[in-house]
């Protein structure tokens, strides 16, 4: 990644952020303070749920939230040009895939369907909007197996983990030329289990040799992706790094584990810059490994947010 461009992105971030802006002269990391990217501070991710994260006064065209349990706050992104998050989706999606139009997409997402304001629903959306093969399914298991079955193109299926299980108790059979997608996310629907024991167990149903992954978020506006093992590269527009889960502000060794934190450059109009909740392993070649969620991840966060925005 271009580390001027980060540096530029930084600097206008603090300018026109008033949240980021407030964040970073509360660490007493301005840009008179600090003199290289390793040294930007990242927001922590629960100021989407708390504040209007953006870069100077707009109207927002679409406002993404994030699921979210009965008593808590869901995340906030005020998106201020969509075609701007679909433009980034597809550049993503296209490094390691090639063109959005040459699959089909298969979408099983019923607890992002069930609920308004996914960024999810929208980029799946779009891409079979493009595609124009392909559909949404909710609980229609049989109608989902048949239409992939009879589409003898190059197809993805795209599906939620519990989704996906159920799928596989239900209907487990041999799925040809399919590039089979999870998101990630029991949702409260299923046990929590480990990303090697969901592959083991969508590989066996399926027949696939591989299962691929895609890493994104509500708060992003650039996605990852793994083509199998858990193992996540990033686009052009992202780049993630650890720190130490008892100091959000030291950076971790490469193959450690630590909190992940994300410059995504695709949310110039927000904050590039984002301490997420998740645990994981970056190795030197920058790609990363997604292990988990730290424990009162909305404690952590918050208590690195300044007390008198």
């Amino acid at each position: 990644m271009d580390e001027h461009l980060v540096w530029e992105v930084y600097e206008y971030q603090y300018q026109s952020c008033y949240i980021y802006k407030s964040f970073c002269k509360n660490l007493n990391k301005t840009p008179d303070k600090i003199n290289a990217i390793n040294q930007i501070p990242y927001l922590p991710i629960s100021a989407f749920k708390h504040y209007e994260v953006k870069c100077g006064k707009w109207q927002e065209e679409k406002v993404f939230t994030s699921s979210s349990t009965t008593g808590q706050i869901p995340s906030k992104h005020y998106v201020k040009d969509i075609d701007w998050y679909d433009a980034i989706a597809e550049k993503c999606f296209k490094q390691f895939y090639g063109d959005v139009s040459n699959y089909g997409f298969y979408a099983l997402l019923p607890s992002y369907l069930e609920r308004s304001g996914s960024s999810l629903i929208h980029m799946a959306d779009h891409f079979l909007k493009k595609s124009k093969r392909g559909g949404f399914y909710l609980y229609n298991h049989e109608e989902l197996v048949k239409d992939i079955q009879e589409d003898e193109s190059s197809k993805i299926l795209l599906g939620v983990s519990f989704a996906l299980l159920d799928l596989a108790e239900t209907f487990a059979v041999r799925l040809d030329n399919v590039t089979l997608m999870e998101t990630g996310g029991m949702k409260g629907r299923k046990k929590e289990i480990s990303r090697d024991q969901l592959h083991g167990l969508l590989k066996q149903a399926f027949k696939q040799e591989s299962i691929h992954s895609e890493y994104g978020m509500t708060e992003l506006m650039s996605q990852a992706y793994s083509e199998g093992g858990g193992i996540f590269y990033t686009p052009q527009t992202m780049q993630v790094n650890t720190v130490q889960l008892n100091d959000p502000l030291s950076k971790e060794e490469y193959g450690r584990s630590g909190m992940l934190r994300i410059i995504d450059l695709g949310n110039i109009d927000t904050c590039s810059f984002i301490q997420t909740d998740d645990m994981g392993v970056v190795h030197p070649d920058g790609s990363f490994e997604v292990l988990g969620r730290v424990d009162h991840s909305e404690i952590r966060g918050c208590n690195l947010m300044v007390s008198d925005f």
